[in-house]
């Protein structure tokens, strides 16, 4: 609901003064935007600013003083009753807060462990008719906070309780909740063919991987960004892909155990036990939540033949968009049924080929929030919806859209292909990355790779953590964040 002329020139004046003074202050508990600014706000303004001016100067002229010095009038707190919204100056604009939101994000030791960091009291915990007042103090460290008196307050604390939040905090839980509102995510992928990552292939040494933190931090944000790396110069010990997987977290256990191998064996439970050809597709797609991450390290390499190739099926979606937004859909759509039944093991789970993001926007090209990508014909199980019926078209949409999304997958110029050789490990996303294999001659020599999985979760917290040390940002739902601190 917009202003009227008189609060918007209210609010015009508060934002010159508030300028002026130098300050971002809170400007008034309110209980609807149209009253915000408008209770004792001629009589107020000029002593708040005059106030705020002598703060800051009284603040550096005694450093050593108190470390929180608080504003002699309140900060512009125009009419001094609790509500249950309050309006924060920042940047000079008024933003309006609910106090449920400023409660619940409380940090004070009382609200949040200080060695656990985890929340002592739940949001709905809260009473509903939970208001606060409000006025700014000054930190010395973190420069101009919102301080937050409770009436009504969670059951256990007292009438001393208070709440801060600084002003750059609050700027940037405003800017986080518009970004993710507005659906356009920051995406540092790279799409690539097989130029492209022939270009840009990045190696690491084993030695710099194990023990450089930096080194890890480039490695994984390119891994990040490429969904495919790799490391060399490996010590022959079957635990040296637990090695490599533990410098990024807690190794996925599966059926297959905490690491596996991948040898040709007779009465093979798995096609990637046999010398025969394997082709392009993903691990475990029949799990509710398969793996992140696979690394596969290469013990032996004796044998001619063997040769592993992979191709981004993000950079194949995207094509499939450019040609055919119909087949895009239809992959987007159409649920494919994936299963693992064996005498000891029965998995099975049904996804579409193609999984966005919440907020796709197909009127940007640019912009598809392509999440995750199903692929594994392996391991497809009978279709299970949309079967029939002389009326349904859908799964001869299906049909035309797999044989064209297979058709760029397998193009020769969208593939990479590389023979491991002993001593080297390929880690890629297989969310992402589809991996093959060219058959073997299994009687000429010995292949045997060591294989690990890392889930998503534990791959990102690494990834946050690093690019927090090294940068001061991190990226959670496409959004970038501070440093937490």
């Amino acid at each position: 609901m917009a202003l009227n002329i008189t609060t918007s020139l209210a609010l015009r004046a508060l934002r010159s003064n508030a300028a002026r003074a130098g300050a971002r202050a809170c400007r008034a508990p309110i209980r609807s935007p149209q009253r915000a600014f408008l209770s004792s706000f001629w009589s107020k303004t000029s002593t708040v600013n005059s106030a705020r001016a002598s703060a800051e100067q009284a603040s550096a002229a005694a450093p050593q003083q108190e470390h929180l010095v608080h504003d002699a009038t309140n900060a512009g707190q125009l009419d001094g009753k609790p509500a249950r919204h309050v309006a924060v100056n920042i940047d000079g604009d008024p933003r309006v807060f609910d106090t449920v939101f400023l409660r619940d994000s409380c940090a004070c030791p009382q609200c949040v462990d200080p060695d656990s960091r985890q929340k002592v009291f739940q949001t709905s915990d809260i009473p509903e008719d939970i208001e606060g007042s409000c006025r700014t103090v000054i930190d010395k460290q973190k420069g101009w906070m919102v301080e937050v008196v409770w009436k009504n307050d969670v059951p256990g604390y007292g009438p001393e309780h208070r709440t801060r939040h600084s002003i750059d905090w609050l700027r940037r839980a405003l800017n986080t909740e518009l970004e993710l509102r507005g659906g356009v995510r920051h995406d540092e992928r790279v799409l690539w063919n097989n130029e492209i990552i022939t270009r840009d292939n990045k190696w690491v040494d084993y030695q710099d991987w194990m023990g450089e933190d930096e080194v890890l931090f480039h490695a994984l944000s390119h891994l990040n960004t490429y969904g495919l790396l790799f490391l060399k110069n490996i010590p022959d010990s079957e635990e040296s892909v637990v090695d490599i997987a533990g410098r990024i977290g807690t190794l996925k256990d599966t059926f297959y155990g905490r690491t596996w191998d991948v040898r040709s064996k007779p009465k093979a439970e798995n096609i990637a036990y046999t010398p025969q050809f394997l082709g392009l597709h993903m691990d475990l797609l029949y799990t509710s939540n398969p793996p992140h991450l696979q690394l596969l390290h290469s013990l032996r390499a004796r044998t001619p033949g063997g040769e592993s190739f992979f191709s981004d099926s993000f950079y194949a979606a995207h094509q499939l968009h450019n040609s055919s937004a119909f087949h895009f859909r239809s992959l987007c759509t159409f649920p494919v049924t994936y299963h693992y039944h064996h005498p000891t093991h029965h998995y099975h789970y049904t996804r579409p080929t193609i999984e966005l993001y919440p907020y796709p926007k197909y009127s940007e090209p640019t912009n598809l929030a392509i999440h995750r990508v199903n692929w594994s014909p392996p391991f497809q199980g009978p279709f299970e919806a949309r079967i029939g019926g002389e009326n349904q078209t859908t799964m001869r949409n299906y049909l035309a859209a797999s044989h064209a999304f297979e058709k760029v997958l397998s193009a020769e110029e969208n593939m990479y292909e590389y023979r491991l050789n002993e001593g080297e490990c390929v880690i890629f996303d297989n969310r992402r990355v589809l991996h093959a294999r060219r058959a073997f001659d299994a009687t000429k020599g010995e292949r045997w790779l060591k294989g690990a999985y890392v889930d998503d979760d534990v791959f990102f917290s690494k990834l946050r953590v690093l690019d927090e040390q090294f940068t001061g940002k991190w990226i959670a739902d496409g959004v970038i964040r501070p440093a937490v601190k």
